[in-house]
């Protein structure tokens, strides 16, 4: 009778542990569907910013802001792949080599990287709200804090100078500044 109890617990352990991985000390349970999917979300973005912006440093040599911002979006991917790593989820590729806008100029790009920034920090606004998991979270917040505090203030700036090296503003866009 104690060989066969013996037994059930270690299937039901074992069960048990179907649904957890193992994840720096001790075990973290599995991803739900949502959160595995909010990672992915957040995964591509972030692949997909370093690689418009490695293709302005390409196609324009190392101009700033995107020189400092392609190594800041590398980082941001290295955060997100830890995540995949402790909840043993796999990392998957880049798809967007090859497949990214590319710009006449440095402005041109700012003026898009801007728009991308703010899809950006809308989308982890909305991503924080897949998960209470504080260690996804905190990757979450920084990477909109970065977006938000960082990124969009630089490409801003980026922008406007552009602007102020192309001459005079046309009438049009005078007007509509007033």
């Amino acid at each position: 009778m104690k060989v066969c109890s013996l037994m059930w617990a270690a299937e039901m352990i074992g069960l048990s542990m179907l649904g957890r991985v193992r994840a720096g000390k001790g075990l973290m349970p599995s991803l739900t569907d949502t959160e595995v999917d909010a990672l992915h979300q957040a995964l591509d973005d972030e692949y997909k910013a370093w690689t418009i912006y490695d293709q302005v440093v390409h196609d324009h040599g190392p101009a700033r802001p995107f020189i400092r911002i392609v190594e800041s979006e590398a980082r941001h991917i290295e955060a997100l792949r830890r995540l995949f790593t402790r909840y043993d989820v796999a990392i998957p590729h880049n798809p967007w080599p090859g497949r990214v806008p590319r710009f006449a100029s440095v402005g041109e790009a700012c003026l898009a990287a801007v728009d991308a920034e703010v899809e950006n920090v809308d989308l982890y606004r909305r991503l924080m709200q897949s998960t209470t998991r504080s260690d996804i979270l905190a990757v979450f917040e920084n990477l909109r804090q970065a977006s938000q505090e960082r990124h969009l203030p630089a490409f801003q700036r980026g922008a406007s100078r552009e602007g102020r090296n192309r001459g005079p503003n046309p009438p049009a866009a005078v007007s509509r500044q007033r």
